[in-house]
C-alpha cells in the first residue's frame, strides 16, 4: 500500500512539473492587466517552462546579446513537424536561395514543405505590447487544441522571437519600481534601452552593428529564411487602434511585384479577421505614414529578401489611455474601413487585437503554405533571370529622361498633365546599353582602405548575399584585380538587396500636392552603403568571370594576414580607418606616433620600429585587419602625436547619435568620457578634457526667448540618485560661455549636424546659406516647397591638405539630413581663422535619395574649421557618425581627436 502510495504521489509531482503554466500562474497576473508588465528574468523562466512542458515548444538560444544577456527563440509546431526541424530548414532555404532548382522540383518542394512565420516582440522596449503579445501567443499556440490552432501548427513552423531582451529588462523594471500603479510610467527612462542606439536598433538591419541585429539577422537570413515575418511595435495613428498593412507609396522599385501583391493579400486578412470579430480601428495604405521605400528596419529589409514583411503599430500599454476624437478619422474608408470610436482603452484589448492578427497571419501561411513557399521560389528565379540578361529598372529618372527626349522634340515645350507620348521614347531611354541595370560589381583588393571594404561585403554576408572571391590576381576589361578581390554579381535571389547597396535610390518627387509642400519620406531616402562607406568598386552591365571561388552563406571575411618583417619604421595609410585603431593601441601603449605633414604620404602615421610597437601592429593585422609597410628611412617633417582627453556629450534618457559615436569610440578603442550639461555648467572645462564632441541635439539655436532647463527632464526627486546629475540641457546663459572658455584656453569642439549651432553662439563670421529675402527685406529660411533634402548621400568637395581632412578623398559622399550649409566671406577665409573643410561644388550635388531644390546648394560650405582663442571649434554640418553606417567619412571625426595633427 505504501509503495503505491509513493508511486500515485511520485506521478502526481512529475505530472505537476511538466503541466503547461498559463502566464496568470508563472507571473501571477493575466498578460495585459492594467499596471501589470513582466520583465526579460520572469520571461525567460517562463518561455524555459512552457519548452519544457510542452511538446510543441523548442527554445534556441541564438547569441548574446549587447548587455549579455541570452537571446531567445522559441520555435512552435506540431511535435512531428519539430522532429524534422533541418529537414523543413532545408527546403524553405534551397526555395528562398533558388540555386539549381527547376520549376517542378520547386513546386514539389513548396508542396512537402511547411510555411516559416517570423513573429517578433520587443524590439522598441517602451512599446510593451510586442514582447507580452509574444507571451500571450506562445501560450496560446503551446495550450490551444481548437482545429484552427491545430491546422496552424500542422503546417506552418513559426520563429517567435524576443527581440531587445536587455531593453524590456530595463523598461519593466523601470515601470514596476513605483509601488502604487496608477503612479506607474513609462516616461523618464535613464538611459537607452538599447545599450548604443535605443529606439535606432530599427535602423541597424543594412549595417548589422549590433549583437542583437546580428543574431536577429542570422536566423532571418542564414538560417531559416521565412516567407512571412511579424514585426510587432506601437503606436498607431491617433483616432485609430492599429495601422498595418498594405502601406503608402512609394515603395521601393526593385521589388518583384509578386511581393506586394502578396504583402495586400497578407494585410487584407489581417483587416477582414479583425472586423469579423468587430475589432474596429485598422488603418491601412495613407491612414498612416508608414511606407515600404526604406531597407534598414527589421520589418523593410525582408522585402529586399522577398518576403513578406509585416508590420504593425497599435496603441494601448499597462497604464489605461484614451482613444482620442480624429472627426476626419470617422468616415469610412479604402485607409480604414472600419473606424473606432472613442473610448477608454485598456491594454488587454491591445493583446487581443494582437492575437488576433498574430492568427490572422498564421491561417492565412497554413492556409497558403504552397503558395508562399513556392512564391518566394518565384520570386527569387525572377531575380536571377533578371540579373542573367540585359534589363532596365524602371525608376523616376528614367521616366524624367523619357519626357525630357520627348521635349527636346517638341522644341523645348513640356507637355502638361498625363498624356501620351509616342513609344519610340521608351525605347530611346529603356533600351540605351548605358541605362542598363548591373550584371555585377567587384571591389577590388587593392584599395586603400580594403578592410573597411570588407567590413561592407560582411554587412552583405550577414544578409544572406551570395558573395565570390578572387582566388589569383585576374584582368578583366584591360584592369588587373589583384587576388582577394571580392566579386558580387546580380543573378541571385535576393538581387533587390545587392542592388539597394551598390546603386543610387531614385526617391520619387512626392508632395502633398503640385506646388505644396513634401511628403516626409518614413526615415531616409537615401543609403547607398558602398557610396557611404568609400567602397571602391566597379560596375559591369555585361555577363563577366574569371577565377571566383564562390564564399559560403554566412561565412564572414577578414584581410589577408601578412607577418610584419623588423624593420627601423612602419607606415600606415591615413585612408584606412583601422589604423586609427592601431595608433590608438600603440599610444595606449606609450610608443611613439607621428603624423607625416608634407609631401606625398601627406597625413600617414609613422611608427618608428620598435618590438613592442611590431607585435601591436601585427595584431591589428589579424584582427581588425590593417595594411602595415616597412620602411628603413625615417620621414621628415613630421608631427608628434599624443592622446587627448576625449569627453562625448549625452543627456539623461540617452542621445541615439551619442550612443552610435559611444559605438565607434569602443570599435576604433578611443578612451572617451561622457559629459552631461552640468559638468560643462560646472566649468573648469580645460583642466578635465581637451575635446569635446557634441553629436546633432546637443547645441540647441540661438533663441531670444529663456529656455526652460531641462523642460523635457523629470524632477529629480523623481530618479534614482545616480542619474540626477545627468539632467539639464545646454543653455546659453551658463553652458555656451564656459564652452567658449574651453576654446579660448586651448580646448577643441567638434560639432556635427544641428549642434554646429555653436557657432552662431560664438558669432563667428559664418551665416545659414539655405535662406531667401522675405519681402519685409530680412532673410529667411527657405521654404520647404523650394529646398528639402531629407537623408540623402550627396557629394562634397574635400580640402585633404587640411588636418583635419587627412585621408580623405578630394570628393567624398555625405549623410545628409536637411543639415547645415553655411556662407563664409572671401575676405573671412582669406584671414585664415577660418577654413573651409567640405563644400559642394555642383549645383547636382545629390548621389542617392531626394533633393528638391539642390542647385541652392551650390558654393554652399557644409564644414569648417575655426580658431577660438588658443582653441579650436570644428563644425560638420553633414551626420559624419551617421548610425556608425557613415565610414567614408570617419576619419572627419577621429582626426581632430589627437594632439599635434593640428598645428
Amino acid at each position: 500500500m505504501r509503495k503505491l502510495s509513493f508511486l500515485l504521489i511520485s506521478l502526481f509531482l512529475i505530472s505537476n512539473l511538466f503541466a503547461q503554466v498559463s502566464p496568470k500562474e508563472h507571473f501571477g497576473f493575466t498578460i495585459g492587466d492594467d499596471y501589470q508588465l513582466a520583465n526579460f528574468t520572469q520571461t525567460e523562466e517562463y518561455f524555459k517552462k512552457l519548452a519544457a512542458s510542452s511538446d510543441r515548444v523548442k527554445l534556441l538560444g541564438i547569441g548574446k546579446t549587447e548587455e549579455g544577456r541570452t537571446h531567445p527563440m522559441m520555435i512552435i509546431s506540431s511535435p512531428e513537424n519539430l522532429k524534422k526541424l533541418d529537414y523543413y530548414k532545408e527546403i524553405s532555404q534551397k526555395l528562398a536561395r533558388v540555386e539549381g532548382l527547376s520549376e517542378q522540383e520547386a513546386r514539389d518542394l513548396a508542396e512537402k514543405g511547411k510555411a516559416i512565420v517570423w513573429i517578433d516582440g520587443g524590439l522598441h522596449s517602451t512599446e510593451t505590447l510586442g514582447i507580452h503579445q509574444l507571451i500571450e501567443t506562445a501560450w496560446n499556440l503551446a495550450s490551444r487544441k481548437d482545429p484552427e490552432t491545430l491546422r496552424i501548427l500542422e503546417n506552418t513552423i513559426i520563429l517567435m522571437t524576443h527581440a531587445n531582451p536587455d531593453g524590456h529588462e530595463l523598461v519593466s523594471d523601470w515601470y514596476m519600481r513605483e509601488k502604487t500603479p496608477e503612479k506607474r510610467s513609462l516616461q523618464h527612462l535613464p538611459r537607452l534601452y538599447e545599450k548604443y542606439a535605443g529606439h535606432d536598433n530599427n535602423r541597424d538591419f543594412f549595417m548589422m552593428n549590433l549583437k542583437e541585429t546580428q543574431n536577429i539577422s542570422n536566423q532571418l537570413f542564414i538560417e531559416w529564411l521565412p516567407q512571412i515575418m511579424y514585426n510587432h511595435h506601437q503606436r498607431g495613428p491617433e483616432g485609430s487602434v492599429v495601422a498595418g498593412a498594405p502601406y503608402r507609396d512609394p515603395f521601393n522599385y526593385v521589388f518583384d511585384p509578386i511581393l506586394m501583391t502578396s504583402l495586400d493579400a497578407v494585410g487584407a486578412a489581417m483587416n477582414s479577421r479583425l472586423n469579423t470579430e468587430n475589432k474596429p480601428g485598422y488603418t491601412q495604405k495613407n491612414g498612416s505614414v508608414f511606407s515600404t521605400w526604406y531597407n534598414g528596419g527589421l520589418r523593410t529589409i525582408t522585402y529586399f529578401h522577398n518576403m513578406v514583411g509585416l508590420l504593425t503599430e497599435t496603441i494601448g500599454g499597462p497604464t489605461p489611455s484614451e482613444i482620442t476624437l480624429v472627426p476626419e478619422r470617422l468616415i469610412p474608408n479604402a485607409g480604414t474601413t472600419f473606424p473606432v470610436t472613442p473610448q477608454k482603452w485598456h491594454f488587454r484589448q491591445s493583446i487581443d487585437y494582437s492575437i488576433s492578427m498574430n492568427y490572422a497571419v498564421l491561417n492565412y501561411a497554413q492556409r497558403h503554405r504552397d503558395e508562399l513557399l513556392y512564391n518566394i521560389y518565384l520570386m527569387g528565379k525572377n531575380s536571377i533571370e533578371k540579373g542573367s540578361k540585359d534589363t532596365w529598372g524602371l525608376s523616376p529618372n528614367k521616366i524624367e529622361a523619357i519626357k525630357d527626349a520627348h521635349q527636346k522634340d517638341l522644341g523645348g515645350t513640356r507637355t502638361s498633365g498625363k498624356q501620351t507620348i509616342p513609344t519610340k521614347y521608351f525605347d530611346q531611354v529603356m533600351h540605351d546599353p548605358a541605362k542598363r541595370d548591373a550584371r555585377g560589381y567587384i571591389i577590388p583588393a587593392g584599395q586603400a582602405d580594403f578592410q573597411t571594404a570588407t567590413k561592407f561585403v560582411n554587412a552583405l554576408i550577414r544578409s544572406g548575399i551570395l558573395v565570390h572571391k578572387a582566388s589569383e590576381d585576374f584582368i578583366l576589361n584591360d584592369k588587373k584585380y589583384p587576388k582577394g578581390s571580392f566579386i558580387v554579381k546580380t543573378n541571385q535571389a535576393f538581387r533587390p538587396h545587392v542592388l539597394d547597396m551598390f546603386e543610387p535610390q531614385d526617391h520619387p518627387n512626392d508632395f502633398q500636392y503640385e506646388g505644396g509642400p513634401p511628403i516626409a519620406p518614413y526615415d531616409a531616402a537615401g543609403w547607398t552603403l558602398a557610396y557611404l562607406m568609400n567602397v571602391e568598386f566597379d560596375r559591369f552591365q555585361e555577363d563577366f568571370n574569371g577565377p571566383f571561388q564562390r564564399i559560403p552563406y554566412g561565412e564572414l571575411q577578414s584581410t589577408e594576414e601578412r607577418a610584419i618583417a623588423s624593420e627601423k619604421g612602419y607606415l600606415i595609410n591615413a585612408e584606412a580607418n583601422n589604423a586609427f585603431t592601431a595608433v590608438n593601441e600603440l599610444l595606449q601603449a606609450k610608443e611613439n606616433i607621428f603624423r607625416i605633414s608634407e609631401g606625398e604620404n601627406k597625413g600617414d602615421f609613422f611608427i618608428p620600429g620598435s618590438t613592442k610597437a611590431r607585435k601591436i601592429l601585427q595584431d591589428m593585422v589579424s584582427n581588425p585587419g590593417l595594411e602595415v609597410r616597412g620602411t628603413s628611412q625615417i620621414p621628415k617633417n613630421t608631427i608628434k602625436l599624443s592622446e587627448l582627453r576625449i569627453a562625448l556629450w549625452d543627456t539623461y534618457g540617452g542621445s541615439m547619435s551619442s550612443g552610435w559615436v559611444r559605438l565607434l569610440m569602443e570599435q576604433y578603442r578611443f578612451k572617451a568620457k561622457l559629459i552631461y550639461p552640468q559638468d560643462i555648467d560646472a566649468g573648469n572645462l580645460h583642466s578635465k578634457y581637451d575635446v569635446i564632441i557634441f553629436v546633432p541635439g546637443a547645441i540647441p539655436a540661438i533663441s531670444t526667448r529663456t529656455p526652460s532647463a531641462g523642460m523635457s527632464d523629470p524632477k529629480p526627486e523623481t530618479i534614482p540618485a545616480e542619474f540626477r546629475a545627468q539632467l539639464g540641457r545646454i543653455s546659453q546663459d551658463k553652458s555656451i560661455p564656459e564652452l567658449k572658455k574651453f576654446m579660448e584656453q586651448g580646448g577643441k569642439i567638434v560639432t556635427i549636424g544641428s549642434s554646429t549651432n555653436l557657432a552662431y553662439h560664438l558669432d563667428l563670421p559664418v551665416r545659414n546659406a539655405i535662406v531667401e529675402m522675405g519681402k519685409d527685406g530680412q532673410e529667411r529660411r527657405l521654404p520647404a516647397e523650394k529646398y528639402y533634402v531629407p537623408g540623402s548621400v550627396l557629394s562634397v568637395s574635400v580640402d585633404n591638405d587640411l588636418a583635419s581632412a587627412w585621408g580623405m578623398p578630394k570628393k567624398a559622399d555625405v549623410y545628409f539630413n536637411n543639415s547645415p550649409v553655411f556662407r563664409i566671406s572671401t575676405d573671412d577665409i582669406l584671414k585664415g581663422d577660418i577654413k573651409p573643410i567640405l563644400w559642394f561644388s555642383t549645383s547636382a550635388p545629390l548621389r542617392s535619395g531626394w533633393a528638391w531644390g539642390q542647385a541652392y546648394l551650390r558654393d554652399g560650405i557644409t564644414a569648417f574649421e575655426a580658431k577660438v582663442g588658443k582653441g579650436k571649434l570644428y563644425a560638420f554640418g553633414p551626420e559624419i557618425t551617421f548610425r556608425a553606417q557613415t565610414h567614408g567619412t570617419f576619419k572627419l571625426l577621429f582626426n581632430q581627436l589627437y594632439s599635434g595633427a593640428e598645428k
